[in-house]
């Protein structure tokens, strides 16, 4: 959470405790989503992680078997430390797989794996997206972490190019957030496809694993709109900023 944030712009203009900040709203809505989604995938992966799979393939096993199918030898897959902090690295070709999901053979361990393997397959095949969110990393990473201090800039010397300037950094990390919602649920529906082709799950298990990522894609897709609502907030506050001089 960023100092303006906390802070909620009070007294931008008026004498603090006098005014309160209406568009504090967009925060408070971007946060509920946040956590409702947050929550929603977290029960839905602890309800499917008591489901073994009837392969009784783990995790790995079943990146292993999706990514020799796809003729991907050389993408190796890896255990990492944490709870859901799985992912596909397309510098290192490494499918990397948490704790949780790497050695387990349950029904949202096995749906997990086989989504980061649809990265994998995705980086392979050069979808576009995944490329172009691979090449905005390190803009959208810098423009987050710029755009910030360039709003406070703005407001302590009074010059609006920078307030401007500060919004157009924020919006970098929006692009980046919805063009990572077709990369996921692209990702997620080569799983459930190579899921079934490939006899690692069946009938109801399918069912279940499209649950566990369609309750993982929500996260994405709250994000985007946090960040989104985040947005309409700076201009509504900033944008106007010329007119209003």
């Amino acid at each position: 959470m960023t100092f303006f944030t906390a802070m909620g712009f009070y007294g931008y203009g008026y004498p603090m405790g006098f005014y309160f900040d209406p568009t504090m709203i967009f925060v408070i809505i971007g946060a509920v989503i946040s956590m409702w989604a947050s929550g929603k995938v977290n029960s839905t992966f602890r309800k499917y992680s008591r489901v073994r799979s009837m392969s009784g393939m783990t995790g790995a096993e079943t990146a292993r078997k999706i990514l020799d199918s796809q003729g991907l030898y050389d993408v190796q897959v890896r255990s990492v430390k944490g709870n859901l902090t799985d992912h596909y690295d397309p510098r290192t070709k490494i499918v990397n797989l948490s704790d949780s999901v790497y050695g387990s053979s349950s029904v949202a361990s096995v749906g997990v794996a086989a989504h980061e393997c649809g990265h994998a397959i995705q980086d392979a095949q050069g979808y576009a997206p995944l490329s172009f969110r691979t090449a905005l990393v390190p803009i959208a990473n810098i423009g987050c972490n710029l755009a910030w201090p360039a709003i406070l800039i703005g407001l302590l010397v009074g010059m609006s190019p920078f307030l401007q300037l500060g919004i157009l950094m924020f919006s970098l990390g929006v692009l980046f957030q919805l063009i990572t919602l077709p990369v996921e649920f692209n990702a997620s529906n080569r799983a459930v496809a190579l899921l079934d082709q490939q006899g690692i799950l069946q009938g109801e298990e399918i069912a279940g694993t499209k649950k566990v990522l369609g309750a993982a894609a929500l996260t994405y897709v709250a994000a985007a709109a946090a960040m989104i609502l985040q947005l309409l907030r700076l201009v509504i506050l900033f944008g106007g900023r010329d007119r209003d001089n």
